[in-house]
């Protein structure tokens, strides 16, 4: 018998990315629910998740039963919301990359959410990569990603055009270009690496940060360039026009797709993202 409070701190500690954040949401200490998973883990016969110092992350055994326990999961919360009489919450799981959670988009999320009170909606911000990895794995119901163009089905895809960035104020070093960059993974950092290698420029690490804010703060401090979606300038940056110095930097993509056997709500959202997207890409041409 699998013990459903050991089921919900492992899912918690996979949700929310570590033992302490996992208390937390649970209400409990960071050991308890470390001894929780543990306990799980004996009475399986396998290691769940691989613990080090920057977290934890899955093993090949945690990743089979993630997707059971968050089954079992819910099926105990519609048995005791059946002999309540209290219909269970409908979760809408969406992610959206850092870099897109646009005040405006937030503005068509919460339309969705007063329309839909019987809906809990769960969103995600975070790298295209990890997105596109939560959505294969079943954990994310609709995400708005980017990626190369044409590499998948999607529900709608529209065209983004990457410039180069630096500071409002900042004039970069032409013999090694510094780069302000997102960590390793990120769509928009491979493209600025490739682009340079090729023109034969000299480039470092100068700044990694996770967050467009990090990013966005690095440039406005004279730390570096990187490349951005040109949806992305604001008063603080300024673009680097194509040059010698700066190659032209292919398109990428921004995609929708939700999972295939989405719900009804699910598909809404997704449709008020797709015209919000829609609208957003036709202002820009």
């Amino acid at each position: 018998m699998l013990d459903m409070d050991l089921l919900k701190a492992f899912v918690s500690v996979v949700d929310a990315g570590g033992f302490t954040r996992a208390g937390e949401r649970v209400h409990r200490t960071q050991s308890t629910v470390s001894q929780q998973v543990r306990r799980l883990e004996d009475q399986l016969g396998h290691q769940l998740l691989n613990r080090d110092a920057r977290g934890v992350s899955l093993t090949a055994e945690g990743e089979r039963l993630l997707g059971y326990a968050r089954r079992i999961l819910a099926l105990g919360a519609e048995a005791r919301a059946a002999l309540s009489g209290v219909a269970p919450a409908r979760v809408v799981r969406l992610g959206i990359p850092d870099d897109f959670a646009l005040a405006a988009l937030t503005s068509v999320v919460a339309e969705f959410a007063r329309s839909r009170p019987a809906v809990r909606l769960a969103v995600e911000c975070g790298l295209s990569c990890d997105l596109d990895a939560g959505f294969a794995r079943g954990e994310l119901d609709v995400v708005l990603l980017k990626r190369e163009p044409g590499s998948g089905p999607a529900v709608e895809a529209w065209p983004e055009r990457l410039v180069w960035v630096c500071g409002a104020g900042f004039e970069p070093d032409e013999e090694v270009v510094s780069l302000a960059a997102f960590r390793q993974g990120c769509l928009y950092r491979n493209r600025a690496v490739h682009a340079l290698e090729k023109a034969g420029r000299a480039w470092r690490v100068a700044y990694e940060c996770p967050s467009l804010i990090g990013i966005e703060a690095a440039l406005a401090g004279g730390l570096g360039v990187t490349v951005l979606s040109d949806l992305a300038l604001n008063p603080k940056l300024r673009e680097l026009r194509t040059s010698d110095l700066w190659p032209a930097i292919p398109p990428t993509e921004l995609a929708l797709r939700a999972a295939g056997n989405a719900c009804s709500a699910s598909r809404e959202l997704a449709g008020l993202i797709a015209a919000f997207c829609g609208r957003e890409a036709r202002a820009a041409a």
